[in-house]
């Protein structure tokens, strides 16, 4: 009966620190959006135009960073974040909903990420992969997702504690990346790239046409809140939210600007995507793009282990409030919701099938988290 509830396991279960919760968050958030940023921005405004977008994203995304801090502070007796605010302030039935879409968008960004690394090793020349959906990529992805499940299981300190060894681990190429443009900047390329190209639009045109990209690399800055039951202290759940929202911002901003010194924005619109790489590959050679496509595989491990705990959190959460099946909510002696994890993994294999007989799987994948996440996001700040 102890593995069956959560009072009776809670207790003999390490609690996560503040710079644990701030890892989940950083590690949550710094994926596989972050490598495609110079390639996505340059396709559509230059310097001036990405300074606005960050500015106003950044702002945005902060608010609702400080919307979970306060709700974590005044509300401590709710678990599950996303959900639970939402069924608190809507009911039952829009509560479900956002558990479900939650979880559903958890487990979909789950997918793109086993697509993405795939498609990354087929670009390093691994034969059979093509863009990351053919039977032997899924096959491989496979092997991966279960190998994570029997992670998982052994524990959430264990597994939180592998997040953030991985989160300073994909940092260390990022940081890296963005000295080594700071080094080899050319001031003329950032002047011809302040205003943007002719085909970029109006500056308005710029700015909109970054906002998708801007609020789909932000997703995780939930990331302590819903993991908030396994916090040492509820007052460090809001605190390492706006601390891992900032240190992300000022990542992620970084690598987007100094992108725009070391070659013509036109270039860098063109190039493959993870176009971090092509940058890197033509500011210090081919060895470039072999470091940041390792940093890239780092960094979306590391994305899926937390996606995958905070997947389970939510419908285990849900469960034990009597708002998804019961069995959910069934915690193993190491207090992981074991079935939780088992269907949200079950979920993530039959999306991969599915996608072998997609036309493009990673967009696809990546319509998909980022239409489900948006009604949950809306309710938790009403």
């Amino acid at each position: 009966m102890a593995a069956e509830t959560g009072e009776a396991t809670q207790g003999h279960v390490a609690k996560l620190s503040m710079l644990t919760l701030t890892g989940v968050v950083v590690g949550s958030m710094v994926g596989a959006g972050v490598f495609s940023l110079p390639g996505r921005f340059a396709s559509e405004t230059g310097i001036f135009g990405a300074v606005i977008a960050w500015i106003i994203a950044g702002a945005g995304m902060l608010m609702l960073a400080f919307v979970f801090q306060m709700l974590a502070n005044r509300k401590p007796e709710l678990d599950a974040g996303v959900y639970a605010y939402a069924k608190a302030g809507f009911g039952e039935y829009l509560g479900f909903f956002a558990a479900f879409g939650y979880w559903a968008s958890a487990c979909a960004g789950n997918t793109f990420y086993w697509v993405f690394i795939m498609s990354t090793l087929s670009g390093l020349g691994v034969a059979g992969l093509g863009s990351g959906a053919t039977l032997l990529a899924v096959g491989l992805s496979s092997i991966g997702l279960w190998v994570f499940f029997l992670l998982i299981r052994r524990g959430v300190q264990s597994a939180a504690l592998v997040n953030q060894i991985v989160t300073i681990a994909k940092l260390v190429p990022i940081i890296i990346f963005i000295l080594i443009c700071l080094f080899v900047l050319d001031p003329e390329a950032l002047r011809q790239n302040w205003y943007g190209a002719d085909y970029a639009g109006s500056l308005f045109e710029q700015v909109r046409s970054t906002m998708l990209v801007t609020v789909f690399v932000f997703l995780g800055v939930e990331g302590a809140s819903v993991y908030s039951r396994h916090a040492r202290r509820r007052t460090d759940v809001g605190r390492a939210t706006i601390l891992g929202f900032l240190s992300v911002f000022a990542i992620f901003a970084s690598v987007t600007i100094v992108s725009y010194g070391v070659m013509p924005m036109e270039q860098i619109s063109q190039l493959e995507q993870p176009s971090m790489a092509g940058i890197l590959e033509y500011a210090v050679g081919p060895w470039g793009r072999w470091f940041v496509s390792i940093g890239l595989i780092i960094s979306v491990l590391g994305a899926y282990l937390a996606w995958s705990l905070m997947a389970a959190e939510v419908l285990s959460v849900a469960a034990n409030e009597r708002d998804m099946p019961c069995f959910l909510g069934k915690l193993n002696r190491t207090d992981v919701p074991v079935n939780a994890v088992l269907l949200t993994s079950v979920l993530v294999q039959g999306m991969l099938v599915i996608l072998l007989f997609a036309e493009d799987a990673l967009d696809l994948a990546l319509d998909l988290t980022s239409s489900l996440t948006l009604i949950p996001f809306l309710l938790a700040a009403l």
